[in-house]
C-alpha cells in the first residue's frame, strides 16, 4: 500500500497541560520520566533489569535480561515467577479486605469480591482444574460474559501453569470452533448464557454446537448465569459451583519460567484464519504492571473501571492483569452502553465514584450522538482522569469527552497499542505530558518508534508513513501460535534498522524492525499521531476484522460468486463494513432495491455473515455488480473501492486494471 492511502486530516493545534495539583500527586514526575528516558538509550539492559526488579515478585531471579535471535526474543531467562501470585498473593498481608473487584450484572445484579476472597476461589478453581487432569501448557478456552467467574478462570489458569484462550462473548459458534480447533483445547469454560441489552446471548448452546465438530475438548465447564435451560451431556459438562463445592482452597502457586506460556489471543488477519497471538509469563506481566501505574496513574484509593471485554487484549491487560497486580479495584460492567439508555456509564461512575475511566473512541462518537441530555442527570465529580483506546480518536470527540466527561480537568491518555504488543506503547503519562487533542503523544521510556517510508527511512516531521518499533520489549508477540513463519512475514519482514558500522568501517547487518500495520505521521515537536490500519484489516468499533475472513463468508452463501470487503469512514464506528458482492450468473441484482434481487437477499446476506462471524463483522452496505476492479493478474484492487465506497474520486494509479470500464459501472451503481 502506497503512502497516499494513509491521509491524516487531523487538525487541531491547542495543547492541554495538567494541572499543577495532577502533577503534585502523579506516580511518575518529570526527573523520573527523563532518567528512566535517558537509561533506556543508554544502559538498554540494565533499564529492564531495575523495572523488573522493583515491580515484580520473583521466585528465582533471572540469569539474562533478553537474548534476541531475530525476530525472536525471550526475557528474563530462567526466571522464575507467575501472574496469578503477582496479582493476588503478593497483596494479600496488606490489601486481603480490600475490594478486588465491583461487578455490576446487566439485570441489577452486584457483587463486591475483596482481594481475599478472590485469591481463594482462585485456588479452590485451581484445584478443580487440576483435578480433571489440567497440566502445565494445555490449553483452556475460556467463552463467558463479563462476570467475576470469567476473572477467576484466567487467574486459576496462570496460576497452575495452563495457557488460556479467552474467545469473546459476541462471536458465533463457528469463530468457537476455529480458535478450540486452532489450540487444539483441552478444556471449555463457559455460562449458561449471557445477558445482552434485555436478551440471553446462548453462549452454552454456541459451544454445544462448535463441538460437534471438534475432538480435542475433554470437559466443559458451566457457570450458572442466567437460569436459561441447556442440555449437560453426561460425563462431559461440569457445573463450575458443584465442582467449587468440594474443593481446597490452599493451592501453591506454580513456579513458571519467565517464558512459559501464558495466553493465546485470536486477532483477525489478511489471510482470513484467524491469528494466535501468544504472550508469555514474566515479560507481559512486567509491562502491564508499569504501564498501568504511569499511565492510569493508579493509586491504592482509586476505583478504576475499563470498558473493555475480556475477550479483546484489552480486557486481559487493563481489566485483570495490570490493575490487580497494582493492587487497584477494578469495577467490571457486563452490560452495553446503551442498555436500559444511554445514560448507564454515567450512572455506573456516579453510584461507584469511579476515578479512572477508559473506553473507546467509538463509544465516546456513540454518546455525542446520543445527546449531551444524558450526560446533565450526573454529575460525574469523582473521576480524574480519563483514557481512550482501541483507535485513533479524531480532535473533536477528543474535546467533547475533555469538556463533557472530564469537565475540563481531567487529562487524557489516548493510549496506541496492539493485541501483540501487549500493553501501551505511545500515549501521554498524565502527570507530564502537554497533550494535543487526537495525538497518543510519545513513546513510552524503554520504547522505540519511528516513522518511515516505503525504503523504511525515517520520514520527516509532518510527513505520513508507517510506524515500526526497532528494539525488542518485554511484552511483545512470541510468535504466532503454530506458525512461526507467519509470524515472521506479517510483522518482520517488511522493513530493516539503518545499518550500523560493523568492523573495519564495514557495513553491519541490517536488522529487521517491527511492522505494526498502522500509518502515522510525527510532527514538528516530536508528537506521534496514529492514521490508522494500512493493510486489509479493518479496524470496527475498535476490533480488528480480517476483510479475508467478511469475504470467505459471503462467498459461501449459495447465490454469491465474488465478494470485496473494505472499509470506509463512520462518524460512530471509525469504520464501516461495504461489501462488493458478484452474484452468480442465474441471480441478477443492481442495489439493494433492485426488483430483480431474491427477495430479502440483503438481508440474508447481512444476518449470513453476523451469523457466521458475529455481529460486528455485519456489513452496513452491500452493493452488487457485475464484475469486481482486478489487476491483470487477478488481484482486487481494493483501494479503488474504499475511494467508492467514501465517495472520494479515485486516486493513484489505475494502469493496471484490466478492465477499466468497471471503476465507472460501480459509481454508475452507487
Amino acid at each position: 500500500m502506497t503512502q497516499e492511502n494513509i491521509t491524516s486530516v487531523l487538525v487541531e493545534k491547542r495543547t492541554f497541560s495538567p494541572s499543577e495539583d495532577f502533577v503534585s500527586q502523579a506516580n511518575l514526575n518529570k526527573k523520573e520520566y527523563e532518567r528512566l528516558k535517558s537509561k533506556a538509550e543508554t544502559d538498554f539492559e540494565g533499564f529492564w533489569s531495575e523495572l523488573a526488579e522493583k515491580n515484580i515478585h520473583w521466585f528465582k531471579k533471572w540469569d539474562k535480561v533478553y537474548q534476541w535471535n531475530e525476530p525472536f526474543s525471550k526475557w528474563f531467562t530462567h526466571g522464575k515467577t507467575n501472574v496469578s501470585y503477582n496479582c493476588l498473593d503478593r497483596h494479600l498481608k496488606e490489601r486481603a479486605n480490600k475490594t478486588a473487584l465491583i461487578w455490576i450484572g446487566e439485570n441489577g445484579d452486584k457483587r463486591k469480591i475483596t482481594y481475599g476472597e478472590l485469591h481463594r476461589e482462585v485456588c479452590k478453581f485451581s484445584n478443580v482444574l487440576l483435578s480433571l487432569g489440567v497440566k502445565e501448557s494445555d490449553r483452556i478456552v475460556i467463552y463467558m460474559p463479563l462476570i467475576p467467574e470469567a476473572v477467576v478462570s484466567m487467574l486459576a489458569c496462570t496460576r497452575i501453569g495452563a495457557v488460556h484462550s479467552v474467545v469473546f462473548g459476541g462471536f458465533s459458534k463457528e469463530a468457537i470452533l476455529s480458535r478450540i480447533n486452532d489450540a487444539k483445547a483441552k478444556i471449555v469454560i463457559t455460562s449458561d448464557g449471557g445477558y445482552r441489552r434485555g436478551e440471553i446471548v446462548p453462549l452454552k448452546n454456541n459451544v454445544d454446537e462448535a463441538l460437534k465438530k471438534c475432538n480435542s475438548v475433554e470437559k466443559v465447564i458451566v457457570v450458572q448465569r442466567t437460569k436459561n435451560k441447556i442440555e449437560m451431556k453426561d460425563r462431559r459438562d461440569l457445573w463450575y459451583h458443584e465442582l467449587l463445592s468440594s474443593s481446597s482452597e490452599k493451592n501453591d502457586a506454580e513456579k513458571l519460567d519467565s517464558e512459559h506460556p501464558l495466553f493465546i489471543l485470536y486477532t483477525s488477519g489478511t489471510t482470513g484464519k484467524p491469528k494466535g497471538i501468544l504472550h508469555t509469563t514474566a515479560g507481559y506481566i512486567l509491562w502491564a504492571t508499569l504501564t498501568t501505574k504511569w499511565v492510569f496513574d493508579i493509586k491504592d484509593s482509586d476505583v478504576y473501571w475499563c470498558t473493555a471485554d475480556i475477550g479483546w487484549i484489552t480486557g486481559h491487560t487493563y481489566v485483570v492483569y495490570g490493575p490487580l497486580s497494582c493492587g487497584a479495584t477494578v469495577l467490571l460492567y457486563e452490560g452495553a452502553p446503551n442498555y436500559p439508555d444511554w445514560g448507564i456509564f454515567w450512572k455506573i461512575i456516579d453510584e461507584n465514584k469511579v476515578n479512572i475511566f477508559y473506553t473507546a473512541p467509538t463509544a465516546i462518537r456513540a454518546f455525542m450522538k446520543a445527546g449531551d441530555e444524558w450526560i446533565k442527570k450526573y454529575k460525574l465529580t469523582s473521576l480524574r482522569l480519563l483514557g481512550t483506546v482501541g483507535e485513533p480518536i479524531n480532535p473533536k470527540a477528543w474535546l467533547w469527552y475533555h469538556s463533557n466527561i472530564g469537565k475540563e480537568k481531567c487529562p487524557i491518555v489516548d493510549t496506541w497499542w496492539q493485541t501483540e504488543t501487549g500493553g501501551i506503547l505511545i500515549s501521554p503519562l498524565p502527570g507530564i505530558t502537554a497533550i494535543k487533542a487526537g495525538s497518543a503523544t510519545f513513546p513510552l521510556p524503554g520504547i522505540f518508534a519511528e516513522v518511515v517510508d516505503e525504503k523504511g527511512n525515517k520520514t520527516k516531521p509532518e510527513e505520513d508513513g508507517f510506524l515500526v518499533i526497532k528494539k525488542p520489549w518485554p511484552s511483545m508477540i512470541r510468535t504466532i501460535y503454530g506458525d512461526d513463519v507467519r509470524y515472521k512475514e506479517t510483522y518482520w519482514s517488511r522493513f530493516k534498522n539503518e545499518p550500523a558500522m560493523g568492523r573495519a568501517g564495514e557495513p553491519a547487518k541490517r536488522e529487521a524492525v517491527y511492522f505494526t500495520g498502522d500509518g502515522a505521521r510525527v510532527d514538528k515537536d516530536n508528537y506521534f499521531w496514529l492514521l490508522g490500519r494500512v493493510d486489509d484489516v479493518l479496524k470496527v468499533s475498535g476490533h480488528l476484522l480480517s476483510t479475508m475472513e467478511v469475504e470467505s463468508c459471503l462467498v459461501n452463501y449459495p447465490l454469491v460468486a465474488e465478494a470485496a470487503v473494505v472499509g470506509y469512514p463512520h462518524e460512530i464506528k471509525g469504520n464501516a463494513i461495504c461489501a462488493f458482492v458478484v452474484l452468480k450468473n442465474d441471480v441478477t441484482a443492481r442495489s439493494d432495491s433492485d426488483e430483480a434481487a431474491p427477495s430479502g437477499i440483503v438481508e440474508d446476506l447481512k444476518n449470513y455473515v453476523a451469523k457466521a462471524i458475529g455481529p460486528i463483522a455485519k456489513p452496513d452496505q452491500i452493493r452488487f455488480t457485475e464484475t469486481l476492479p482486478k489487476t491483470r493478474s487477478g488481484k482486487i484492487m481494493r483501494r479503488l473501492l474504499r475511494d467508492i465506497a467514501s465517495g472520494k474520486t479515485t486516486s493513484g494509479d489505475t494502469t493496471t486494471l484490466e478492465d477499466a470500464s468497471v471503476l465507472e459501472k460501480l459509481r454508475t451503481n452507487e
